[in-house]
This record gives C-alpha cells, sequence and structure tokens, in this order.
C-alpha cells in the first residue's frame, strides 16, 4: 500500500485535526502533552490478600510507578464475601480480597492518598469500594475534595463482554448515576466512569467495534445522568473517562486514539450541547492487549507489550498499564512487573518520543486510517441509535453477537495462517524442559480472608450494622441515592457480600438471556 496526498485531500486542519488542546483535540487533549506532564504509569496490580497487593503496590511505586490500579478477585467484583460457598477457588486469584474496610485499610497502608491517583477496575460493587476508599482516607485525615482517581464503574460492557454484573441493567444503571452524581457534588477532582472498550476488544471486538460500542455506552451513560433531570452535562462530563486497549495493529492503534478524541467531541458538543470545552474531552487509560500474550515463548511478549505502549503513546494516552511477559502462564512475578514498567519508563526518558507532540500528524497513511475509523465508527454508532440506543443493543444481543462474529474470523485467520502469531503458528521452536518461575497464591490465603471476617464481626457493632443494611434497603426502596447509606454501612464494617445482598433483595440478580 501507498498513500498520497490525494487519501487526505478533504481534510479541514481546524475542523478535523485542531490543535492540540483544542476542539475536536484529535492530536491530543492537553496543548502540551507529555512536554509538560508525562503520562501516568500505572501498572494494574493486586493478588492474594491486601497486605501481600500492599507490598506490591510500595515495590512498583519505589520503582517509579506514578499511579496505583487495583485489581480485585472475582468475588469482590461480585458481591461475595470470601467466605461465601460461591467464592471457593476464587478467592485472592484474579485480584485482591476485599471484604470489609479493614482490608481496604490494609491495601493502602502508608499509602497517603492525598497524594496518590487511585484507579479501581471494579463495577458491579463500584459504589461498595469507593466507599470504602473514601473511608480510608478520612482515617487518614484526607478531605474527599481532594481525592485524585478513577472507579471504572462501566456497567454495561459488562453484559457485553465480561459477565461481572449483579443487578438487572436498570438497576445497575442506577447504581452508576448515583455515584456520578454522588461524586460531583463530593470528589470534584474524582474520575466517576471509566468507559471500557478494553474488555471489549479482549472478547474480540475489531478496533473499530471497540471504539463504537465503548463510546455509544458512554452516551448511554451521559442520556442516564441528564435524564435524572439533576444532572447537566457540563456538571459531570469533564470527569468521564475512557479506557483502551492497546492491540498489535500498530498504526492501526494509532489512528483509533485519535478518532475517538475526534467523534466524542462532536458527539458531547454537537449532540448533547456540552457548552464547557472540558466537557468534550476525551481523557482515556490504555493496557496493553493480554489477549495477545502467549504461553509459547514468553519472552516475546515483552517485545509486543513495547510496541503497543508505543501505539499508545504516540496516540495521546493520558495513563499507561504495559502487560508483564508472564501473563498467558500466571500472575505476574516482581521481576516481570519491574521489566513492564521499565518498558514505559524508556519511552519516556530514553526515546525522546515524548518531547514532540503528536509527531505522527500529517502523515497521510495515519490521517486517512483515522478518517476511516471515524467513518465506520459513526455507522455502528447510526446503527445503534435505530436501535434505541446502548442498552437496547445489549438487550437484543447486538454487540455480543458481533463480538463472538469478529472474535471467530480472527481466530480462523490465525489458525489458517493468514494472521501471524510469532512463536505459535509461525518460526514455531519445539517445546523445551524450560521451567518459568511463576507467581502462585497461597492455599492459606482462603483461610486468612475467612478469619479477618469473622473477627470483624466479633469486633463491630452488629445491632448498627443490621439497622443500617435495613437503611440501605429502605433507600434502594425509595430510589434514594445509595452512596450515603453504603458509606455508613462501611464505616461499620459492615462485609461487602452484606451490602450486595441487601441490594439483591430489592434488584433481583440478571441472568443472561440466551441471544443465540
Amino acid at each position: 500500500m501507498l498513500f498520497s496526498p490525494d487519501d487526505i485531500k478533504d481534510l479541514d486542519y481546524k475542523e478535523d485535526l485542531g490543535d492540540p488542546g483544542e476542539y475536536p483535540f484529535t492530536r491530543g487533549v492537553y496543548s502540551t502533552m507529555y512536554t509538560g506532564r508525562l503520562w501516568t504509569m500505572r501498572q494494574y496490580a493486586g493478588y492474594a490478600t491486601a497486605e501481600e497487593s500492599n507490598r506490591r503496590y510500595k515495590y512498583l511505586l519505589k520503582h517509579g510507578q506514578t499511579g496505583i490500579s487495583v485489581a480485585f478477585d472475582l468475588p469482590t467484583q461480585m458481591g461475595y464475601d470470601s467466605d461465601c460457598s460461591l467464592s471457593e477457588g476464587e478467592v485472592g486469584k484474579t485480584g485482591v480480597a476485599i471484604d470489609t474496610l479493614e482490608d481496604m485499610e490494609i491495601l493502602f497502608n502508608g499509602i497517603p492518598l492525598d497524594k496518590i491517583s487511585t484507579s479501581m477496575t471494579i463495577n458491579a460493587t463500584a459504589s461498595v469500594l469507593l466507599a470504602m476508599y473514601i473511608a480510608v482516607a478520612e482515617k487518614q485525615g484526607v478531605l474527599k475534595s481532594v481525592l485524585t482517581g478513577t472507579v471504572q464503574n462501566d456497567i454495561l460492557k459488562e453484559y457485553i463482554a465480561r459477565g461481572t454484573y449483579i443487578y438487572p441493567p436498570g438497576a445497575s444503571m442506577k447504581i452508576t448515576v448515583d455515584v456520578i452524581a454522588y461524586c460531583s457534588d463530593n470528589l470534584p477532582k474524582w474520575n466517576t466512569i471509566s468507559v471500557s472498550g478494553y474488555h471489549i476488544r479482549e472478547a474480540g471486538a475489531t478496533a473499530a467495534q471497540e471504539l463504537a460500542f465503548t463510546l455509544a455506552n458512554g452516551m448511554a451513560y451521559v442520556r442516564a445522568a441528564t435524564e435524572t433531570g439533576k444532572l447537566d452535562i457540563d456538571s459531570f462530563a469533564p470527569r468521564l473517562s475512557f479506557f483502551f486497549n492497546a492491540h498489535n495493529n500498530f498504526f492501526e492503534e494509532i489512528a483509533k486514539f485519535r478518532a475517538a478524541r475526534r467523534v466524542w467531541a462532536r458527539i458531547t458538543r454537537k449532540k448533547f450541547k456540552a457548552k464547557n470545552p472540558k466537557s468534550w474531552i476525551l481523557r482515556f487509560h490504555t493496557q496493553t492487549a493480554g489477549s495477545t500474550l502467549t504461553a509459547q515463548e514468553p519472552n516475546n511478549n515483552a517485545i509486543r507489550v513495547a510496541f503497543q505502549a508505543l501505539a499508545s503513546v504516540l496516540g495521546g494516552t493520558q495513563s499507561l498499564h504495559t502487560n508483564s511477559r508472564d501473563e498467558a502462564l500466571s500472575l505476574p512475578t516482581e521481576e516481570s512487573v519491574k521489566l513492564a514498567l521499565r518498558t514505559q519508563q524508556m519511552i519516556a526518558y530514553e526515546s525522546k518520543i515524548p518531547e514532540v507532540i503528536d509527531p505522527l500528524a500529517g502523515s497521510y497513511y495515519v490521517e486517512s486510517l483515522t478518517n476511516r475509523l471515524e467513518e465506520q465508527v459513526n455507522d455502528y454508532l447510526d446503527k445503534i441509535e435505530s436501535m434505541g440506543g446502548a442498552l437496547a443493543a445489549i438487550e437484543n444481543g447486538y454487540f455480543q453477537k458481533e463480538i463472538h462474529r469478529s472474535a471467530y474470523d480472527y481466530q480462523k485467520a490465525v489458525e489458517k495462517g493468514e494472521i501471524t502469531v510469532i512463536g505459535v503458528n509461525k518460526f514455531v521452536t519445539e517445546r523445551t524442559s524450560k521451567k518459568y518461575s511463576i507467581l502462585k497464591v497461597a492455599p492459606e490465603v482462603v483461610k486468612k480472608q475467612i478469619r479477618k471476617i469473622r473477627m470483624v464481626k466479633q469486633r463491630r457493632n452488629n445491632k448498627k450494622v443490621e439497622i443500617l443494611l435495613n437503611d440501605l434497603k429502605k433507600a434502594a426502596i425509595d430510589n434514594l441515592n445509595l452512596m450515603e447509606p453504603i458509606l455508613k454501612c462501611v464505616k461499620e464494617y459492615a462485609t461487602i457480600g452484606e451490602i450486595s445482598d441487601t441490594l439483591r433483595d430489592v434488584y433481583g440478580e440478571y441472568k443472561e438471556k440466551n441471544i443465540f
């Protein structure tokens, strides 16, 4: 392929690009970009107990990480306590186990929450974990108004691609909006939601689908918040954030990030009539693609991650997680985590790339690819809007079917050799007996967590906890904002399972429909 001026002859610099920090923000959300401040290096971490995860965070901060990103285990994500029978086999495996405020206090012990920003990848129980974070900050003497960070709080992509939902979509959206409203009033520096395309891409979506489905979900959240009649778009849109995947197609990923900013700026300004320029800005976190990591020749993953990280930086990300080379085998070891962090640091401090803002602007290929992705995204968005928006598209299985079809096509292409995966279907080496050092979660983790829950329940005021849980139930029945009642519950050491079960009694549980 060869690209020339003819491929971008209709490009209008002011309307389609603009200078960095200016509408439509194609060239970046800040005028100085990394020449003024580097992206936040935020390694996603958490496993086993709060004690072990706290040590990992301190290790990463010691080696130059500039923000914390918390991974929670599946029981925490699903609103089950570690001693619940449904938690068996999953406690501390995919992230840290958090049952009560005591776990959260241990998790951030010795980490000043007024000086560090924290991202929490949590959705169905986002309101509970945010309440715990606020309570820990108060114990540290830190005001809510100075807290910085993000709670993912993106429940729609759970129905589309991931599955860690609890309540039906309507109830889940209500709780999501509760968090947005509460933060708008109390946590002005907090990102109230991170609309995630990452998991959509990991499930098998194309770049255009990742972008379109994520922005459609973003539109659904804006509508849900404004339709309450209590929130004007400019009161919360500046604190919305996004989360994207960095996949293998180097230039396509760069163009995807540039197109994302342009499309969202036009949506918020023209469709939703936002007047504050900060409402038009799409700020995003990036994670390199876990789905591209291979168990075969795991050292190859370090190279894949480096290219994906570079695409993220050239695309103008605000924060970045680089995957570790051994994540196709297990949770990453300290050595692998440090190498992943060093990958970012080398781009930041050795490559000199951050000294130039949007260096690929004007490239015939990159600009035409940005335009093409924008067109594909707008086609998808028009189709989704004609269905009635993201919620309707989820309920009729449109997103899910599209992703499954793309995932199937991709896998077929890999198996036929049409897509090359080094070490898997090309340049394959014979298996060796080489052993890789992998991290394993000790079986004692479950016993330790169960002991902690029982001790907390013995020490706390159980009568007060019962009263506060009843107050929470009444607030849910009366359709009130749930953040204050939840905050009161966590401060008295109610468990995440007790709080979630209280809301299950009101809202019920969602059962996925058979869409095929």
